[in-house]
């Protein structure tokens, strides 16, 4: 993608991803590598560097991730935790279990190299192995009171290693050891998003053949809205945007995305209503990833169904992210739900798959769409998933069911935004789950289904805290959604950070 690149080979690390970002905040590209994979995509790539992650696994065990250093030879290299753990073993040096364990906090003690960048020694720990003999030509650059090589780097050879998670915000200038290392390595920060998308324009352009069309699934979320402007821009008119109203959506939102993308795409906009379809697969449904799945195979069965008016489209362009790709599973991370356009399509599928945006986070895209001149009420839209409010609804999704939570939602989201309360907020619904509780209304026994309120700030979906709404607020919208959902008398806030949860319920 572009001529530097930093590849971060992930052992297991449950921070891994965000040392992607850390590196792309620089305006340095960069990608996650499995550690499988990791050899093969370094010899045959050639990244300008290389950062290794952490990993729950000890350097010593009989499963644990490894990786052949020789394919390191000439690339400066970082790392991290278990990457300095495993440089360490590799080249000789020595790495047993930790006395003292750490975990949380720590005072970093800075002697000089890469962490000589820092001027707070605060960093976040986490680990019970540690190295205990640096190998030959390494020097020790950092310790804390528990762990005598908390830093160590070899210059000659350009190799770096710290003990500490420099990702995290919890080491207050952790970026800053990253920024060192990327300026030792001699990487100059010129990836742009006017870089992504000159470049992407050309990928597009070369995978796709000159008679070619791709169908362009658009959902009127930010993610599918960038990548059809994308696709528009690199194509033209072989980009044809197909909206599919599939009785998913929010209150009302079928008809804005139909008259947002007319107007903004000069009606180059295919639309077709299947509630019928999409209902009667998900009948008596109630496993959440089987309902991703329906969903997914249900997309693409609406196109084949389609094939004569979609004028013969020979490719699928998706808005897939990284962080669809990151829970859907890897070859070092487990499987948190597959997402419909990652792991939800069929084997059966004809038209090839095209994911323009596959490498970007959310805020990276919002970027793009700015840059391609998207009106900023599309590129600042809330997140929606793509199997819309089937993965809200808890158990089976049936009409009436979807009504209550659009009602729900549509109360909330308007008091929230009435308010101003909105700014700030990455996703905002209500939800409904598959119980029911007493109540009382009119004097009278209710036996009937509560609401789930969630609302939560993040930067990119990987890791998400709830958001404080005035109790007040919280009172009113509670109140309203009793009284004019039918169906529902009971209402909860979900107080749950990402992790341990999931930002969506399903």
């Amino acid at each position: 993608m572009t001529h530097q690149k930093v590849l971060v080979v992930d052992f297991g690390g449950q921070y891994t991803q965000l040392i992607v970002r850390r590196v792309r905040e620089q305006n340095v590209y960069s990608e996650m590598v499995p550690w499988t994979e990791a050899f093969q995509r370094i010899q045959t790539e050639k990244p300008t560097a290389v950062i290794l992650s952490g990993g729950p696994k000890s350097v010593f065990d009989a499963d644990s991730p490894t990786l052949d250093f020789t394919c390191l030879e000439g690339i400066p290299t970082l790392g991290i935790c278990y990457g300095q753990q495993l440089m360490a073993y590799k080249l000789g040096g020595k790495v047993e279990g930790a006395d003292h364990k750490e975990y949380g906090q720590r005072t970093l003690t800075m002697h000089h190299g890469l962490t000589h960048a820092m001027t707070n020694g605060q960093v976040w720990m986490s680990h019970g192995t540690q190295v205990t003999e640096v190998p030959a030509g390494f020097t020790i650059t950092a310790t804390t009171d528990s762990c005598p090589i908390a830093g160590m780097e070899d210059v000659s050879r350009q190799y770096y290693g710290i003990q500490f998670h420099p990702e995290v915000t919890h080491t207050p200038d952790g970026r800053k050891i990253i920024e060192a290392f990327l300026q030792v390595a001699g990487l100059k920060g010129d990836w742009s998003t006017e870089n992504f998308i000159e470049e992407e324009i050309k990928k597009i352009r070369a995978t796709v053949g000159e008679n070619e069309k791709v169908l362009c699934a658009v959902s009127g979320g930010v993610d599918s809205s960038v990548m059809a402007a994308l696709l528009i821009k690199a194509i033209g008119e072989r980009a044809i945007c197909v909206f599919v109203d599939h009785g998913l959506l929010r209150k009302g939102e079928a008809a804005q995305v139909i008259d947002t993308f007319g107007t903004h795409f000069q009606g180059n906009l295919i639309a077709f209503h299947e509630h019928d379809r999409f209902f009667g697969s998900l009948k008596g449904v109630k496993d959440p990833e089987s309902k991703r799945k329906s969903i997914g195979a249900n997309f693409v069965q609406v196109f084949e169904d389609h094939a004569n008016e979609l004028k013969g489209c020979d490719w699928l362009a998706q808005g897939t992210l990284y962080p669809d790709v990151i829970e859907s599973g890897s070859p070092t991370a487990a499987k948190i739900k597959t997402h419909h356009n990652v792991g939800g399509l069929p084997d059966w599928m004809r038209m090839k798959l095209i994911e323009p945006l596959r490498w970007l986070f959310k805020d990276e895209v919002r970027a793009v769409g700015r840059a391609l001149g998207l009106p900023e009420d599309m590129v600042d839209r809330e997140p929606f998933p793509g199997p819309g409010l089937g993965v809200r609804i808890l158990g089976e999704v049936t009409p009436e069911r979807v009504k209550m939570v659009q009602d729900a939602d549509w109360i909330f989201r308007s008091e929230l935004r009435s308010r101003g309360l909105n700014r700030g907020i990455w996703q905002s619904y209500a939800a409904l789950l598959d119980v029911k509780s007493v109540g009382v209304m009119g004097d009278e026994r209710t036996y009937e289904q509560p609401i789930v309120l969630r609302a939560v700030e993040s930067e990119d979906a990987m890791t998400a805290r709830a958001v404080n709404i005035p109790f007040d607020v919280l009172e009113l919208v509670a109140s309203r959604i009793v009284n004019e959902v039918d169906g529902v008398n009971r209402v909860f806030y979900d107080l749950t950070s990402k992790p341990p949860a999931t930002i969506e319920l399903e």
